[in-house]
């Protein structure tokens, strides 16, 4: 388990941090620090940054990846527009949520809400190395379906 410092703001007050819903879950869920009296409703195609309240320092070789909720999307069509997001370790400001309705009906979204779910997860660099050639493989440079359907 890693340590993650978290920093509430002052619109998380009275929210609880995110949590494993589980023992077994890979993601926490990400709560929406909106407005009790300021919901936001997304028609179908509509998207917005939806604020969580919450900045985080994380270790340097990590990453927060934010994803879906797929109760949301199977229920509702509910979905980001980015997936996933990445907040980078150098990264210190408020995490924000790029949610989108894909469904056919309008979403309302109110504070406490869980809108994501965040997943912390190690980081590896790549350094680039060139070369004129590279190995060959079986495939080759079939792409985009050369392997069957």
């Amino acid at each position: 388990m890693v340590a993650v410092k978290v920093r509430r703001l002052a619109h998380f007050q009275g929210l609880e941090l995110p949590r494993y819903q589980t023992t077994g879950s890979a993601g926490m869920d990400l709560p929406a620090a909106l407005p009790e009296d300021e919901p936001v409703t997304l028609r179908h195609g509509e998207w917005q940054l939806i604020p969580t309240g919450l900045a985080i320092a994380l270790p340097e070789d990590h990453e927060a990846q934010i994803r879906p909720r797929s109760g949301l999307a199977a229920k509702f069509g509910v979905s980001l527009v980015n997936t996933p997001g990445t907040v980078d370790a150098d990264y210190r400001g408020e995490i924000r949520v790029n949610v989108i309705n894909h469904g056919l009906d309008p979403f309302t979204i109110r504070r406490g809400d869980r809108i994501a779910q965040m997943v912390i997860a190690p980081v590896t660099q790549a350094r680039w190395e060139e070369v004129d050639d590279l190995e060959a493989t079986a495939r080759g440079e079939g792409g985009f379906g050369s392997t069957g359907r």
